[in-house]
């Protein structure tokens, strides 16, 4: 594997899911902060998606990757119109002349009708109500893989892997646009400027890390179900819940990427039988979770449950303390912050 040389320290960051509610405050803060320029207006470094769902972009986990002998998999580009989606313009003079000349409501639309983009498919999920109906919400930002297929995809070595603290930049005084990074990313979390002619992707919010501030996203998160510190950190949240206790577990393993964004899995309410009584099967299938998140779901779940029992029968659990974030300076161990940011 052409970039298997480990870094002095690794960035991570853990989403729990059972709190996120859909509300794309991240996403926002990311765009707004980062990638609001008029070549990636379609683009989102950070996207929250509902799932069972297509994704943003459409179908993104079909291609790219590593195989298990690290070589790069072929991927493919997703198209703008059909898989991004582009970006919306809106009728804002039309709405500002219908106000002034005092001709009813001046309602906002898009100027062009719209057939795809990100979150189409918003809250729709599977199942049949009442009895099945589900779905979450999954959060996706680069994952600044410790293995990137989009480093050792780019021919000009214009993606470097930071030394030390493991984020992955483009430098785009390097990038010529060849977009091979955004075919090997098998997370489709590479974006390509037309404007400029350069692959963008999420840093991580590198600026902030070096002032020991947390990135955009998790800083503005209301639910406060973003952890970031440094996988080596044992007194941090992220070696608590990825090496402790284990129930922080990374997004399509069988990329062969070695991500480091970690999840914590969904619980979910039972299914009804058709008389409305609960049954014993979750209503978010659990093998849909491992198609996921990889065999150690079951694990996860239970590790899960029997804490949150633990709990309910007024025993101390730590780790549900650290989940439910009472305070969310602990969310964070960044080092000495140099700086307030908001």
């Amino acid at each position: 594997m052409a970039n298997a040389n480990p870094v002095k320290r690794q960035i991570a960051m853990v989403l729990d899911l059972n709190k996120c509610i859909g509300c794309q405050t991240c996403t926002i803060a990311c765009k707004k902060l980062w990638n609001k320029d008029t070549g990636t207006g379609y683009a989102y470094w950070n996207n929250v998606e509902t799932l069972p769902g297509a994704g943003y972009p459409r179908d993104w986990s079909e291609s790219g990757g590593r195989t298990p002998s690290g070589e790069v998999k072929a991927g493919r580009i997703p198209t703008l119109d059909d898989e991004y989606g582009r970006a919306w313009t809106f009728n804002h003079d039309e709405v500002r002349k219908r106000a002034g000349e005092g001709e009813g409501k001046p309602w906002l639309s898009p100027k062009e009708k719209p057939h795809w983009g990100a979150n189409w498919d918003e809250d729709r999920g599977r199942g049949e109500y009442p009895q099945d109906n589900h779905y979450f919400y999954l959060p996706r930002l680069c994952n600044h893989c410790t293995h990137p297929a989009c480093l050792d995809a780019c021919p000009r070595h214009a993606i470097e892997k930071r030394d030390e603290d493991g984020i992955v930049l483009v430098d785009q005084d390097r990038c010529h646009g060849y977009r091979f990074c955004v075919e090997a990313c098998p997370y489709k979390k590479v974006y390509f400027d037309p404007l400029r002619q350069v692959s963008t992707k999420c840093i991580f919010c590198l600026p902030r890390i070096e002032e020991g501030v947390a990135p955009a996203c998790a800083r503005q998160c209301p639910g406060r179900l973003r952890f970031v510190g440094y996988l080596d950190d044992e007194a941090g949240p992220i070696w608590k819940l990825v090496h402790k206790y284990r129930v922080a577990l990374p997004l399509h393993p069988e990329f062969e990427l070695g991500p480091n964004v970690f999840y914590v899995m969904p619980m979910s309410p039972p299914k009804l039988d058709a008389q409305g009584r609960p049954t014993d099967e979750p209503r978010i299938p659990t093998s849909y979770l491992v198609s996921l998140f990889g065999e150690r779901v079951p694990e996860v779940l239970a590790t899960l449950e029997a804490e949150r029992a633990k709990r309910r029968s007024g025993e101390p659990s730590e780790l549900m303390d650290l989940l439910i974030a009472y305070d969310w300076n602990q969310n964070f161990a960044l080092g000495p912050r140099k700086r307030e940011v908001l």
